[in-house]
């Protein structure tokens, strides 16, 4: 799937705009600070919903204006087209129209029109808290286990109840031993999925990593949230205590996380930044590629800066890889140059330059 047509109105500094990219590589070039980022904000509010830039709408949204709205064409795999619109208001209300109909929520959106991020922040899912890389690791489950969003819903509504009875026990105990059964239920189903997709990723990400990158010794695995070798309820039992005194349940699902070392080490405390970049990009085209198999269709990657803290052997590399993806991507950067050349003959790629909020197309992918 791609994008035909986006139509951005009131995103920051940019300019109302409508343009037509092209169905595989979309250069956008220009000065810092021109808005570049801006349209792959905009893009990254039509499939999600919410900015990646800030956890607040009001800079989002361009100044004295009262709402910023997105729409976009989708190209289905399946043939035909889909019409997406998001409209946010400053007091943080939302309206989304898939073909006309109102939505009821941003997943309808994910569904839809898949989207991967990579861009400075990315580093973060190497260094940052295990919040971080279970949202990475949930993305790619919801989009190849249909099953996954009724069971995590189920599990968020057992796991509030028993963090509430926790705080303020209340509830009754034949109440308390129903609502732990079903969190346990909900728990082994979560990581049955969670390790079925780690099972399969792990070999994707390591082939694309080793297309990026020699690095001996690098491991990915999967902890779950509690002892591998204990039941849930059992460890729930055991820690109830402690549980009480904190307020929340300490172990299950919640809690997991995905490791990657290098030896005996974390792997983001002994690799330079370009290698790190590398490694997520690697983890994100991995989950690309598996998005395909399961959907019949690609996901649609937004890459912030590709060339910073790479020298020109990784980039080409990284181009090659986003480019047998066969799928829509969106890269910015200052210099087109450094991106212009190293595509193939019959690749349409799109080239728009930047400018104090203006979108201008410079190379037509159609010529």
């Amino acid at each position: 799937m791609s994008l035909s047509r986006v139509s951005v109105t009131a995103v920051r500094n940019l300019h109302p705009v409508t343009f037509s990219p092209s169905p595989r590589i979309n250069i956008l070039y220009g000065a810092n600070g021109s808005g570049k980022t801006s349209v792959l904000e905009a893009i990254h509010l039509l499939g999600l919903a919410r900015s990646f830039r800030s956890t607040r709408l009001t800079p989002v949204i361009q100044y004295e204006e009262l709402a910023c709205t997105v729409f976009g064409q989708v190209e289905l795999n399946e043939g035909g087209s889909s019409n997406l619109g998001i409209s946010r208001e400053r007091q943080g209300d939302f309206t989304i129209r898939i073909d006309g109909q109102n939505a009821r929520s941003a997943a309808q959106l994910a569904e839809i029109l898949p989207l991967q991020l990579i861009n400075p922040d990315s580093f973060r899912l190497l260094e940052g808290a295990p919040k971080i890389r279970r949202q990475f690791l949930d993305w790619g489950v919801f989009h190849v286990e249909p099953r996954f969003m009724s069971t995590w819903q189920r599990l968020q509504k057992a796991l509030r109840q028993r963090n509430s009875w926790l705080r303020h026990g209340t509830l009754d105990a034949v109440s308390q031993a129903a609502w732990d059964r079903e969190l346990c239920l909900a728990s082994a189903e979560i990581d049955e999925y969670r390790r079925n997709y780690i099972k399969a990723l792990k070999p994707v990400f390591e082939q694309t990593l080793s297309e990026l990158l020699e690095l001996e010794g690098l491991t990915l695995s999967y902890y779950r949230g509690w002892d591998k070798d204990r039941d849930l309820s059992e460890v729930l039992a055991g820690s109830l205590h402690r549980d009480q005194q904190m307020g929340h349940t300490q172990a299950g699902p919640q809690r997991a996380d995905l490791r990657l070392r290098l030896g005996a080490n974390n792997a983001a405390d002994i690799l330079s930044r370009g290698q790190q970049k590398l490694v997520v990009c690697a983890l994100r085209i991995a989950q690309g590629h598996l998005v395909s198999q399961a959907r019949r269709g690609q996901c649609i990657y937004l890459v912030d800066d590709l060339p910073s803290e790479l020298d020109e052997q990784h980039r080409r590399a990284l181009c090659r890889l986003l480019e047998d993806l066969r799928c829509q991507v969106f890269i910015t950067c200052v210099d087109h140059e450094l991106l212009r050349e190293g595509w193939q003959t019959e690749t349409p790629v799109a080239l728009f330059h930047v400018e104090q909020g203006r979108i201008t197309q410079t190379h037509d992918h159609r010529e």
